[in-house]
């Protein structure tokens, strides 16, 4: 993609793709959600969640699969505050870049 993801919508993207699962996600399947959007690597992903994680929007637990723990991620009362935030602003957003571009002569 020639556009680049701020950490904005990198955060809302996050959040969404988290919150599409109830009880949480882990990391590798929120990469995989994330990469349906934007191309992402398992490296950028980490350190976003872990930010989200200190501003109290997601919140871990650990689980055990075959022996071995996994991290989930969920979303918090104020992760999903905050989601609703960049769902409202991303709406209007995309409807004025999609208005400027409709109106482009090609």
């Amino acid at each position: 993609m020639v556009f680049n993801t701020g950490a904005a919508l990198l955060d809302a993207i996050v959040l969404a793709a988290v919150s599409m699962e109830e009880n949480g996600t882990y990391g590798y399947k929120i990469t995989q959600d994330v990469r349906k959007a934007i191309d992402i690597s398992e490296s950028t992903l980490y350190p976003v969640l872990r930010r989200l994680q200190k501003e109290q929007c997601l919140e871990t637990y650990d689980l055990a699969i075959d022996g071995r723990n996994r991290r989930y991620y969920r979303l918090t009362e104020t992760g999903r505050l905050q989601l609703a935030l960049y769902k409202g602003e991303w709406a209007a957003y995309s409807r004025n870049i999609s208005r400027i571009f409709e109106e482009a002569k090609v």
